[in-house]
């Protein structure tokens, strides 16, 4: 990514990133280059990358494949986990089409079930996540890292050092601290840029497969916005939202469409598509690398988790930091954990920061479109 680019010009590459990373990956499979595909936050990645292999992550923010899925799966299941069994039984995922192994997660039930029959036609394999984050947790999930190492051993014929992990580990601590910076600069009041295009670069660093060149290039992206706001150009002011729940991407930018075109500009996103995948590093100074490659990734503040302190703890945050006038909790139909956890966040914003909550469920469709404007309109009003 060049300085000498326009912003408008930059973000759009980042909005076009998963398309755009096609050919990267069919170029890493013809080169040799192992691909490994996941789902999850919880992924540790730096494992995979240790043996230079590509971790991309799969297509599973659009409702294309929805009815594809639908002939295996119930109708009243999770968007994401249809889209997710969807694009792999279609093969219209090339991510996944080219990943010579998959690597799930057991963060809900019905994902748990979905990876079972998508075993039948793909290499598949599932960590065990613990249900806490105490010690016994923190020891169960380091175990489940050290089988996926032996696992990427067995699949790929190679030997996973110490040394190669820790080179991977201090390569993904400088994305995210790079992707820190970037989202950092919504802290300036007014905004130097929209939700919308925030969004679209942490969304498409996700499809990023040269992860030692992403930091620099994200970098360069922050000190040009920073000094296009010291020359100022900056948005309006209005009244900022924080955007909590379940992941975002593709098909649930609508949300952010339909409060940023009715008068609020998303300043920081809290759910698995910002700062929850983001915030925390991994702990480079130890003799223990695999401990502190658990101790990040477990720390994750999801709502499987209970109780789920790491969440409401980085919401207190956040909340403070980008000066939050109102909490937007995006849910997906059917997702069990974050729609029950949904009351506490409420009680949490509303009692113990004292702004305004809105909780809105919705799925890839677009039928929802009008509904989302009339409310979220009424609530960015009341801002």
């Amino acid at each position: 990514m060049e300085l000498i680019k326009e912003l408008p010009e930059v973000f759009e590459e980042f909005a076009e990133q998963r398309k755009n990373s096609f050919l990267a990956v069919k170029e890493a499979k013809e080169k040799g280059i192992p691909v490994v595909g996941s789902y999850c936050t919880y992924f540790p990645k730096e494992l995979p990358m240790a043996i230079g292999a590509a971790a991309v992550s799969l297509c599973s923010m659009s409702g294309e494949t929805i009815e594809v899925a639908e002939q295996d799966l119930p109708k009243n299941l999770c968007p994401l986990i249809k889209a997710s069994y969807g694009f792999a039984k279609t093969d219209k995922c090339p991510y996944f089409y080219f990943s010579d192994l998959i690597v799930g997660e057991t963060t809900c039930d019905g994902k748990k079930k979905m990876y079972e029959l998508m075993s039948q036609f793909k290499d598949v394999y599932v960590m065990q996540l613990p249900q806490s984050q105490d010690e016994r947790g923190r020891k169960f999930w380091r175990e489940s890292c050290l089988e996926l190492k032996k696992k990427l051993e067995e699949k790929f014929g190679t030997v996973i050092t110490d040394e190669a992990v820790r080179k991977a580990v201090h390569t993904e601590n400088s994305v995210r601290r790079a992707l820190q910076r970037f989202y950092g600069v919504m802290k300036h009041d007014p905004a130097p840029i929209t939700g919308l295009e925030l969004f679209r670069v942490l969304y498409g660093s996700t499809f990023k497969l040269d992860r030692s060149s992403l930091a620099d290039e994200l970098n360069a992206l922050t000190d040009k916005i920073e000094a296009e706001y010291a020359a100022g150009k900056r948005l309006d002011k209005k009244p900022r939202i924080l955007i909590t729940g379940c992941p975002m991407g593709g098909a649930t930018e609508k949300v952010i469409e339909a409060i940023e075109n009715n008068g609020g500009v998303v300043v920081t996103y809290e759910n698995c598509s910002g700062a929850k995948a983001i915030e925390r590093e991994v702990k480079e100074d130890t003799d223990d690398i695999y401990g502190a490659i658990a101790d990040r990734y477990l720390g994750i503040g999801c709502s499987v988790m209970t109780p789920n302190n790491n969440r409401f703890k980085l919401l207190d945050e956040m909340i403070d930091e980008y000066k939050v006038d109102g909490v937007v909790e995006m849910v997906l139909q059917a997702c069990h954990t974050y729609s029950v956890e949904s009351k506490s966040v409420r009680r949490f914003v509303t009692h113990d920061k004292e702004i305004p909550y809105i909780y809105i469920e919705t799925d890839y469709s677009k039928t929802d479109v009008g509904q989302l404007n009339t409310r979220l309109a009424a609530f960015v009003e009341m801002l």
